[in-house]
């Protein structure tokens, strides 16, 4: 069995989480039921995936976890896109935040290409 925090792709997308829901604190709201809950559930969405998968048995269902923590982070890029365009993000936070979620599309990519190499 794995042990999901250990993966530095799992500590980067809780780090990433709990930005979000702090950040989000400052939207308007009427966002609190769409974009601040869409984003927020997508942000839990990446390191829950991972530590699902990290409870499975095989690579392949681990791989099939972390293509749904890929999804989410691909969701939270357009969300990031979105507020920064509403002004809920001013422009550092956007980019601040953009560069942390590719940071973390690409560590999952890799990590989900090491284990479709296993199989």
């Amino acid at each position: 069995m794995r042990d999901f925090k250990k993966y530095e792709v799992w500590q980067t997308g809780h780090q990433l989480c709990l930005e979000v829901y702090s950040i989000s604190k400052s939207f308007p709201k009427e966002e609190l039921y769409g974009l601040t809950s869409q984003l927020r559930r997508a942000a839990l969405s990446i390191p829950t995936n991972i530590s699902e998968g990290c409870g499975r048995t095989s690579e392949k269902e681990f791989a099939h976890f972390l293509n749904i923590s890929l999804g989410s982070a691909h969701e939270i890029e357009n969300l990031f896109i979105i507020a920064k365009d509403l002004t809920y993000l001013n422009e550092d936070d956007y980019k601040k935040l953009n560069e942390k979620i590719n940071l973390i599309k690409k560590k999952i990519y890799h990590l989900h290409k090491t284990l479709i190499n296993k199989t």
